[in-house]
């Protein structure tokens, strides 16, 4: 890794990059073309000025920039710098602009001087931007070089139209490469270069899991084509949605390919089609939602083509479809659907009625309290409502029994399992949301289970606690969970409590996460502790909130449902 401290550094994010490339470099090398190793070799033998300045252009948004805002007190002259970039063809200098990215490179001021005689004819000059422009278009519907832009009308010397002409444009071209490469060094485009910064200034810290070089994200070069292309599927996607689009979106829905034999693409892939597919939903285009659905094999796209066959009156075939699921359906977020859909479709399809489900037996409370101020959450209302001395209540939702599974299981987690880490800045192993996450590492949660027996699990959690503190970690919100309520947690609830709440996380990591209640009130002299759901004026459980309820429930684990409503505000 490269040296910490960056402040101290000017160079320090060159030194990231470069660090990137020799990892690529060394891990990748297979999987790079002729013309990208030629990158890395020439761009490391590159002036250092040179490389800086390319590295700024590729961490700042855009591709096009004023050399007046390239200063950088250690790289020195843009232009100076630029010189090998341009030689590179890295960068275009004077580069054909159109008027709306003329437009993002110029202040208002600057556009009011240089098209003064047009705007004031449009009676456009105080207009915003966007108005300007709108104004301009027809005038200048042509690209031209950024020089004949600034020089189109002269000025005094010392005026805007002036300064502009002086200043220089440049346009960097390796976009694309450069995204190929983070992607290649992460294994996801949601990282960028700024997790370095953010790992040397402390703010963010990683477990330390040790890999071998040969382990990393990607194995074909075929692999990382196709992410690259979902990823582009996925923005124009999002563009169609902005823009009400539904020829854009059409596009998409043809480009995305078939089904891929990596199960890791498959599911993003499948994910996409499922997001597709909920667009057609609310629109209510059935025939192209279930074109989504029939597609993928993302969790919730069967149970979404049988509520589509029913809203397109397609009953039968929705009956038909659930009944196969029935048997073994491939969540319990399913199972919770088909047994609230079943009774609907038989009757709608003309069969037998299915039995009614058996109402919760999960205890509910009710309260009437003042309507609360503004900015005060009905959940911290109910907390301060039932706080007492002797049984402390606290806000944790779904942080405290992932956080404690988290720390018991911590070692299991970020066990060097292949294929499950492979850069210094991952939050938790790749695999995390897969099917074969548990099994992979069966005999490590066992041993970590175990604990809950053996009552070693006290001293592995708090352990945990204190040597990981501020840590990365998928289960573990360190600035939720404080000492207190940690203490209280292994004091109150039982081993077995623990273990009934672990195992439900394990079966569907994805699923489960969420869903826990709000409260959890600790008996610290009883050693016990009630975990309630609270539901304001109006709200009502959500169906992962059920589940988590019912499983608790069955199991003797104590939670409850606390109902709100306000007062009028003329009483007393």
């Amino acid at each position: 890794m490269p040296s910490p401290k960056p402040l101290e550094n000017p160079w320090y994010y060159l030194d990231n990059f470069e660090f990137v490339l020799r990892w690529i470099a060394q891990r990748y090398g297979d999987l790079l073309q002729s013309d990208e190793h030629e990158f890395i070799r020439a761009f490391l033998q590159a002036p250092q000025a040179s490389r800086g300045l390319l590295v700024r252009m590729i961490m700042r948004k855009g591709s096009l920039f004023r050399a007046s805002k390239l200063q950088y007190r250690e790289i020195g002259s843009p232009s100076m710098a630029a010189r090998p970039l341009i030689a590179a063809g890295w960068v275009s200098e004077d580069p054909l602009l159109t008027l709306d990215e003329l437009f993002d490179l110029l202040t208002k001021a600057e556009l009011a001087t240089l098209f003064r005689p047009q705007l004031a004819a449009a009676q456009a000059a105080a207009a915003a931007k966007p108005v300007q422009l709108a104004c301009l278009q027809a005038q200048f519907p042509e690209a031209r070089p950024y020089s004949q832009w600034a020089g189109q009308r002269p000025s005094a010397p010392g005026g805007a139209a002036s300064g502009l002409s002086g200043d220089a444009v440049y346009r960097e071209n390796i976009a694309a490469l450069s995204e190929r490469l983070r992607l290649m060094f992460f294994g996801n485009l949601r990282q960028d270069w700024t997790e370095f910064v953010l790992s040397d200034l402390g703010l963010f810290t990683y477990e330390k899991v040790e890999f071998s070089r040969g382990s990393r994200a990607f194995h074909t070069r075929q692999d990382v084509d196709a992410y690259l292309h979902l990823h582009h599927c996925r923005e124009a996607y999002m563009a169609g949605v902005e823009a009400a689009d539904a020829e854009a979106i059409a596009a998409v829905r043809k480009a995305i390919p078939p089904a891929h034999e990596n199960d890791w693409l498959e599911a993003r892939r499948g994910k996409l089609l499922f997001q597709i597919g909920q667009h057609h939903e609310r629109s209510g285009n059935w025939d192209h939602a279930l074109d989504c659905y029939e597609g993928c094999a993302y969790p919730g796209a069967r149970a979404r083509r049988i509520r589509v066959l029913e809203r397109a009156q397609r009953f039968e075939q929705a009956l038909e479809l659930a009944q196969a699921a029935l048997p073994a359906p491939e969540s319990e977020a399913e199972q919770q659907l088909l047994a609230r859909m079943m009774p609907r479709l038989l009757r709608r399809s003309g069969g037998a009625r299915a039995a009614r489900r058996a109402a919760s037996g999960v205890p509910q409370t009710r309260l009437e309290l003042p309507a609360p101020a503004a900015w005060l959450r009905v959940e911290e209302q109910v907390r301060h409502h039932l706080q007492k001395p002797q049984a402390p209540v606290f806000y944790v939702e779904n942080t405290l029994i992932t956080a404690l599974f988290g720390l018991l299981c911590w070692d299991a987690i970020f066990a060097a399992i292949p294929g499950a880490f492979f850069h210094p800045f991952q939050q938790g192993p790749a695999d995390l949301l897969r099917a074969d996450f548990h099994p992979r590492r069966r005999a490590l949660f066992a041993a970590c289970f175990a604990q809950l027996a053996s009552g070693q699990y006290k001293h592995t959690i708090l352990r945990n606690y204190a040597c990981k503190a501020g840590i990365q970690s998928p289960f573990v919100a360190w600035d939720v969970i404080g000492a207190e309520v940690l203490a209280m947690a292994l004091a109150c609830i039982p081993a077995r409590h623990l273990e009934f709440a672990f195992e439900r996380l394990l079966r569907d990591l994805r699923g489960n996460r969420s869903g826990l209640p709000d409260l959890i009130q600790f008996w610290p002299a009883e050693r016990r502790y009630q975990m309630i759901e609270v539901k304001g004026p109006g709200d009502r459980l959500q169906d992962n909130q059920i589940r988590w309820l019912d499983y608790c429930h069955a199991r003797d684990m104590p939670v409850a449902v606390c109902y709100v409503r306000y007062q009028p505000a003329d009483m007393p």
